[in-house]
């Protein structure tokens, strides 16, 4: 209760300071406007970003002057001998200002006054290189573009409260370059995905995200409500079923869509109930052609970020040197327990697990009690790229039989340094088995298991008209992200992630 009343007097003192900034910022505000000055004007026409002269004037030797005017718009980041030496940022880089009277036009002086650090400006003025070699813009004319009414962070810690950076992010990428660095390299690593499928014959599509039946997933989903169909829709969990109706459609033999997903479960380092997939799915292909795409793909993009396949994550190096290693789930358990749980009975399966010091439900299927085994004595113990293959059918109900095992599915999923990566099927395009699939995830679902798959009339009735054989792949964006940029919380690759409102 102390430590509630000491949080909430800092918040008072915090907001009454900030009252006092904003007031008096507002004030010039209005001294600029009895000027003759609008501190919000409509537009700029700016000559330069601050990378483009730096580029261009790179030639100027220390003191070497020019008659060029440039002109260019930036965030104030520093002001120092009371105006005269300016800092301002663009989403390029910096460049420093020179705001003298011997240079500047009439009036722009009391201006020069009223700036503030964070004020959004536009200046034209003559390029010049200072006797200590930094390129400079001696200003000429100034214009306020957005007068802020609330300072920046301290300049020289930036901005390190985690809870700040995420919950006004604008802030966090104001100060930190490494933030902005870090969103621009997730936006390449899109661009550089869509471009490696497309390259590949990919056709790029899009289905819905609001679905009538949650599906393609076995995942708890989110639910609203329309008002004018009068019925319950849910966020997609995934686009699996809708691109699988495309494919069955004919509309191309390889498509991909790069979509948000939704899903109602936990948030942690690695988590957020929405993320970014890219889901393809080729026809007439399995899971071992998706185990190759798989492979291509992210070390393409490691070869491409990295020039290497060798890359620090926190304080371990992962290689991603192929071919990657293709490993039975039940094996790898086996390796790790010393069980052949291949050679037990659900029953007794769930016995064995609850030796090792995992608790299962009762009735827990066989598929599952295997899973939940890896998930705590295998998963941990990943650190390079490896291929799980052969999952328990218990837990795919959307991939196809293993062709060599009927307690298998064709599927795998790609995990490095502990977690998930990718997931992939040969899928399965029997509708009567299908159905029967179904029909098991909906029992499980009415005893109790919230996030067991629905029937869905709609997907079947697809497959009756036939999808030829097909290999489907999920991959995590967001995670993808995470170790391409050596970055430990999934909150730091989203720009706005999902946190507990105050």
């Amino acid at each position: 209760m102390a430590q509630d009343k000491k949080v909430q007097k800092k918040q008072t003192q915090e907001l009454e300071k900030e009252n006092i900034y904003r007031q008096t910022r507002l004030e010039k505000c209005h001294k600029l406007r009895a000027l003759g000055f609008e501190p919000y004007p409509y537009k700029f026409n700016a000559s330069h970003m601050s990378q483009e002269i730096a580029e261009k004037y790179n030639y100027l030797v220390n003191g070497e002057k020019t008659e060029d005017i440039v002109s260019l718009a930036g965030r104030i980041m520093s002001i120092r001998n009371s105006g005269m030496f300016i800092d301002i940022k663009d989403s390029t880089g910096k460049i420093q200002l020179f705001g003298h009277k011997d240079f500047l036009a009439p009036g722009m002086t009391d201006i020069l006054k009223l700036l503030d650090i964070g004020d959004i400006i536009g200046v034209e003025g003559k390029m010049r290189r200072t006797p200590r070699g930094q390129l400079t813009v001696n200003i000429e004319k100034l214009e306020v573009l957005s007068k802020t009414l609330l300072p920046l962070p301290e300049k020289y810690h930036g901005l390190t409260d985690q809870e700040t950076r995420y919950r006004q992010r604008y802030l966090d990428l104001i100060m930190n370059e490494e933030s902005r660095d870090k969103l621009r390299l997730r936006s390449q690593i899109i661009h550089d995905i869509r471009q490696f499928l497309t390259n590949k014959g990919y056709l790029e599509v899009e289905t819905p995200m609001l679905h009538p039946i949650p599906g393609g997933a076995t995942a708890k989903p989110f639910v609203t409500y329309h008002n004018t169909l009068d019925c319950e829709l849910y966020l997609r969990i995934a686009p699996e079923l809708y691109l699988k109706k495309l494919i069955v459609g004919g509309l191309s033999d390889k498509i991909f869509e790069i979509n948000r997903c939704f899903r109602n479960e936990g948030i942690s380092t690695r988590h957020n109930p929405e993320f970014t997939s890219v889901e393809l799915y080729a026809a007439y292909k399995d899971y071992n052609d998706m185990m190759d795409i798989t492979e291509e793909l992210i070390t393409f993009l490691v070869k491409k970020i990295h020039g290497t396949m060798q890359i620090k994550y926190g304080d371990k190096e992962i290689d991603f040197s192929t071919p990657w290693p293709r490993k039975s789930m039940c094996h790898l358990v086996q390796d790790c327990t010393n069980v052949d749980f291949l050679s037990l009975d659900a029953e007794a399966a769930r016995i064995k697990a609850k030796e090792l010091g995992i608790e299962v439900e009762k009735g827990t299927l066989w598929g599952n009690t295997i899973e939940k085994i890896f998930s705590e004595k295998v998963e941990p113990t990943i650190l390079n790229p490896v291929h799980v293959i052969d999952m328990p059918l218990d837990i795919s109900p959307l991939a196809k039989v293993h062709r060599n095992n009927p307690l298998l599915s064709e599927r795998f999923e790609t995990f490095v340094l502990g977690f998930e990566l990718a997931n992939a099927f040969s899928e399965l395009n029997d509708p009567e088995e299908q159905r029967k699939r179904f029909e098991a995830q909906v029992k499980a679902g009415e005893d109790g298991d919230e996030e067991a798959q629905c029937m869905d009339e709609s997907f079947l009735n697809a497959l009756d008209y036939g999808m030829p054989p097909t290999g489907g792949l999920g991959i995590g964006i967001d995670r993808l992200v995470m170790l391409l940029t050596n970055t430990l919380s999934i909150r730091d690759i989203i720009a706005f992630p999902t946190l507990r409102q105050k």
